[in-house]
């Protein structure tokens, strides 16, 4: 303890250094400091009068000089034992207790001060609605993007950063603190960072997606604590179903257009029908439904804005042998028919 070490008269220019940066760490700091230093002079004072005092301690000689308490160190007095004397300084003793009393509760105030400063966690909670994204500034320094339909919790404290991913996607640009990692809890798995950018999707089949564009990230389920997890580098595609977890190699580039969401775009290289379908699905409340499972085996390639479905959908007709039918909120995809020949 500072003080502690700064009393005993062995204070050191590093320690003084030391106590200077903590203090400019937060006003918080500053002011904790001071409320324990004034109930730390306080203590001592206590401890000089319950000692005998001294005579830079004592007070006015009148007020306790001959307390049954307490023997005075000026002229040798020794504590008077007979109860007619303590009840007739009873009340000369009142503000002595009062003094002693008030100091107690200030010190246990402020411990009580710092012990939840040291040991406080910040909390928040953010939601996005269906289209909408969010970018939020975490008191680490690290920055989450919440793209559609997205719920996160957080819960930072000196020695953990935990978050829970309760649906939606997020992507994580993570301040480094090798002293406090960072973890993602979602769909019984923990994925653990210390400084990175990572994704983590969670499906609505309950299907969990994470890419790693920078640094290396540990997949780990929360069902078997003591295996070691799964270490994902930069350019790494994990796509976990239950327990099978299928982690895909590919270039950096690769792994950053699966994140153009935050953009606003989708960017397809020979992506199945259904896959592409449902990156719209996750943006807008007129939902594509395919009713042909032969369509399924269809290809489509290109960059698509995510709130226009629409045009997604024209192309589809005019590329392939598709039909787009609407009913009410729903654009059902079929397999067109061939034109019947007049006869």
């Amino acid at each position: 303890m500072w003080l502690a070490r700064r009393d005993a008269g062995d204070w050191s220019a590093r320690q003084q250094t030391a106590l200077n940066a903590w203090l400019a760490e937060s006003v918080a700091h500053r002011v904790a400091f001071l409320r324990l230093e004034a109930a730390w002079e306080e203590t001592a004072r206590l401890k000089a009068f319950a000692a005998g005092g001294s005579q830079t301690a004592a007070p006015a000689r009148g007020e306790w000089a001959h307390s049954p308490y307490f023997a005075s160190p000026l002229d040798g007095s020794h504590p008077v034992e007979h109860g007619r004397t303590m009840r007739k300084h009873g009340r000369r003793h009142w503000p002595l207790f009062a003094s002693m009393a008030a100091s107690l509760l200030a010190i246990a105030v402020v411990a009580g001060f710092a012990w939840n400063h040291y040991t406080r966690v910040d909390t928040g909670a953010w939601h996005t609605v269906l289209g909408a994204q969010q970018v939020v500034q975490l008191s680490d320094g690290s920055t989450v993007t919440l793209g559609s339909n997205t719920g996160l919790r957080m819960a930072f404290s000196r020695s953990e950063r935990d978050l829970d991913l309760a649906r939606g996607e997020a992507f994580f640009d993570v301040a480094h603190d090798a002293a406090r990692p960072f973890v993602v809890h979602v769909e019984g798995y923990r994925v653990t960072a210390v400084g990175t950018r990572f994704d983590v999707r969670r499906e609505h089949d309950r299907n969990l997606r994470v890419v790693v564009t920078r640094g290396l990230v540990r997949l780990q389920s929360t069902s078997d604590p003591a295996q070691a997890g799964t270490m994902l580098p930069a350019g790494s595609i994990a796509m976990i179903d239950g327990a099978d977890v299928l982690v895909q190699q590919v270039p950096l580039d690769e792994a950053r257009e699966r994140l153009s969401w935050r953009d606003g775009y989708a960017v397809f290289h020979g992506t199945p029908l259904a896959e592409a379908v449902g990156e719209f699905n996750r943006y807008n409340a007129r939902k594509i439904v395919i009713a042909d499972p032969s369509l399924d085996a269809l290809r489509v390639g290109g960059n698509f804005r995510l709130d226009n479905s629409a045009a997604f959908v024209r192309l589809m007709q005019e590329v392939f042998p598709v039909e787009a039918t609407q009913h009410g909120d729903r654009i059902v995809l079929s397999h067109k028919q061939p034109a019947k020949s007049a006869r």
